[in-house]
């Protein structure tokens, strides 16, 4: 059985460190988000400017958490109920 309560509090934790490496290094290199959707996401698509403000790092950082938390919740849910 997976400890939920601890799954998700470790995997909020390392999101919020991936969110803030991430938003560090697009703000110190631009060019990076355009390499990431290139080929990461394998699409070319102008997304139009940068936008790097303290209301858009905490807003992305409350997104970003709230989309692991329910994406570990699944995982455990389904790791724990699938024998």
């Amino acid at each position: 059985m997976i400890d939920i309560k601890h799954l998700i509090k470790v995997g909020a934790a390392w999101m919020s460190i991936l969110y803030v490496v991430c938003f560090v290094g697009v703000a110190l290199f631009p060019s990076l988000r355009v390499g990431f959707m290139k080929y990461a996401l394998h699409t070319e698509i102008t997304i139009g400017p940068d936008y790097l403000t303290l209301s858009s790092f905490v807003t992305g950082l409350i997104v970003w958490n709230i989309v692991a938390v329910a994406g570990l919740w699944l995982f455990a849910f389904l790791f724990n109920k699938i024998k």
